[in-house]
Order: C-alpha cells, then structure tokens, then sequence
C-alpha cells in the first residue's frame, strides 16, 4: 500500500510492542480541524529543542518497506529498508487527537540534491 501525505485521510502502521500494528493520522494539514502541527514531519533539532514537549511526545516505529522523496524537478525516487529497519516517528496528542509526525534530519551524503530533509530510519 502507499500513502502519500497530501491526502487528508493518510495514516501509517506504528509497531506496537506485542508485533501487531495500529494505524495513525499521519500528522495535519493545514485545512484540517486539530491542535497539533500542521505538518507531517518532525525535525530531529526540533524534538531536542523540546518544541514538541507540550504534546507529550512518544518516539515510535513505522512499519514501511520504503519511502519515497522528490527532487526540486518534482521527481520521485524510491529508496528500500533493510529487513528489520523502521522509520522513526513520533506520536503526539491533544487530547483526544492522536497523531503521527515522521521524524526528519538532515539527508545522507550523495541525496542532498534530492530533498534538504529525510526520515529517520533505524534498526
């Protein structure tokens, strides 16, 4: 299945710790109705600066076989996980509203052409 974040119905499977996978609102746009941010992503220096701390941040993991990015010229490039990598993301509420953020930071060497922030991946 891919999910593309401009749809406004757009969620993505978080790991749980029994295994299973719960689906979660992938972040807000900004038509929306909600309190937290009207983005998708969460900067790896914007979590360390605690701007998302009056959310009550949780650090989760995203099932995905890959993800994709798009250069300026609007084309997309797909890029593969390993077996047994996630990206990160991070859960965030106000609430009763529950969502989920991709955690963002700066883009492996040789993709800086390619987009100026990437998600977190990890094993």
């Amino acid at each position: 299945m891919k999910v593309y974040f401009p749809n406004p119905k757009a969620a993505l499977p978080v790991l749980q710790a029994d295994g299973s996978v719960e689906w979660l609102p992938w972040g807000r746009r900004k038509e929306q109705e909600g309190h937290l941010p009207a983005t998708g992503w969460a900067r790896v220096d914007s979590i360390s600066a605690g701007k998302w701390t009056r959310f009550h941040p949780q650090e989760v993991r995203i099932a995905a076989e890959r993800f994709m990015e798009k250069d300026p010229a609007g084309v997309s490039h797909w890029f593969d996980l390993e077996e047994g990598q996630a990206i990160e993301g991070l859960l965030v509420a106000a609430g009763e509203e529950r969502r989920i953020y991709v955690i963002t930071s700066l883009p492996p060497v040789g993709c800086e052409s390619i987009h100026g922030r990437w998600p977190v991946v990890s094993a």
